[in-house]
């Protein structure tokens, strides 16, 4: 299995909570697109890489044991701090649509448990995630 960059890490995990429930909407391809070009992690990263990076994730997920494959990939190439930044970015995606399907919530689960984010962290990062996203 190949290594991946931390930027494509961050991606990935946004991928895959989008991926989730089997629809990649249009809002959430947006939320990741000013997330690559907002945030300080990414400075370094060549934007017209993401299209590219999100077609890899999505096919590795298309394989057999292809959940647990990306999770590797996730885990070997991102350093402990930006764990937290990798959920926080996965909960900014399920957040963008207004609302969060079972499928979502349990891949956000699914990452929490494998990116070993304590319970009290992850209901911070969740509530942040709602808060920016809310509308009237």
């Amino acid at each position: 299995m190949s290594v991946i960059s931390h930027h494509a890490a961050l991606i990935y995990t946004m991928v895959m909570v989008s991926a989730a429930d089997n629809e990649m909407t249009d809002a959430e391809m947006r939320t990741m697109g000013e997330t690559i070009n907002f945030l300080p992690v990414f400075a370094d990263y060549q934007s017209s890489l993401m299209t590219d990076t999100v077609a890899s994730c999505a096919d590795l997920l298309d394989e057999d044991d292809g959940l647990e494959s990306v999770f590797e990939l996730i885990k070997d190439a991102l350093p402990g701090k930006l764990r937290e930044t990798a959920y926080a970015l996965a909960c900014d995606v399920v957040a963008v649509d207004g609302e969060a399907h079972q499928e979502e919530l349990r891949m956000l689960e699914m990452i929490r448990h494998e990116l070993r984010i304590d319970r009290l962290t992850a209901a911070a990062i969740e509530r942040g995630a709602r808060a920016r996203f809310a509308t009237m």
